[in-house]
């Protein structure tokens, strides 16, 4: 091997999308952190999609239900999360089924030679979806950014109906309209978009305890 040659991590999702049949909301990520694909889980990290234990979006999720959820690598830990979704009919499809990465990290801008999973063929083998949950805006290499150049594989566009946060979109598919919602990501960058909300700084102003994972649980509780 040359001096000068870069050493490629082969990142693959190690989780299968999990959807129902009587599936309604779809959530879209991109990939899990490499751990997850190499099985080098941290001790509070859950076997399953978002299980990273500095992934909020369950945290977020345990707050809006109370759910007492556990954080570890306990197959009950898995379970508490899957009857959270088959009860509240959500579904989990993230869009990247794999990529390369010269770094070990979780970044989705780090990611290079991106395969996507073909979400729209989901969609249509589950009719009951009316809704994807992107986990993310449209930056680059995040799930909405993906999205919108999967779809361009089949002639669909986005339809923007509300642009405020979390910012609303839909789409028509076999006669069937289905709803997308960009929730804020969990990443700090978006820490720094949150603190320049006006709606956030008002919020912070009455309550100085206020913070931002406050802010996304008050934003996710209507769609979770």
């Amino acid at each position: 091997m040359r001096a000068n040659s870069k050493i490629v991590f082969h990142h693959k999702h190690p989780y299968p999308p999990f959807i129902k049949d009587n599936t309604a909301k779809l959530i879209v990520g991109t990939l899990p952190p490499p751990r997850f694909s190499t099985g080098e889980l941290l001790e509070n990290d859950v076997d399953f999609c978002y299980g990273s234990y500095y992934n909020s979006l369950w945290k977020k999720i345990d707050v809006i239900h109370n759910l007492n959820l556990r954080y570890d690598n306990s197959q009950e830990a898995v379970e508490e999360r899957k009857r959270y979704l088959i009860k509240h009919k959500i579904g989990v499809c993230d869009i990247v089924e794999s990529a390369e990465r010269e770094k070990m990290d979780a970044s989705d801008l780090g990611m290079q030679n991106i395969k996507l999973r073909d979400v729209i063929c989901y969609l249509k083998k589950y009719p009951k979806i009316h809704t994807l949950l992107f986990t993310g805006g449209n930056s680059k290499n995040g799930p909405e950014y993906f999205f919108r150049k999967h779809i361009k594989d089949y002639n669909i566009k986005l339809e923007l109906v509300s642009k405020d946060v979390p910012r609303i979109h839909q789409f028509t598919l076999d006669d069937r309209v289905i709803k997308t919602v960009s929730l804020t990501s969990g990443s700090g960058a978006a820490n720094i978009s949150i603190g320049s909300m006006p709606l956030y700084k008002q919020l912070k102003a009455k309550n100085p305890n206020f913070n931002t994972f406050d802010f996304r649980v008050m934003q996710y509780r209507e769609f979770f």
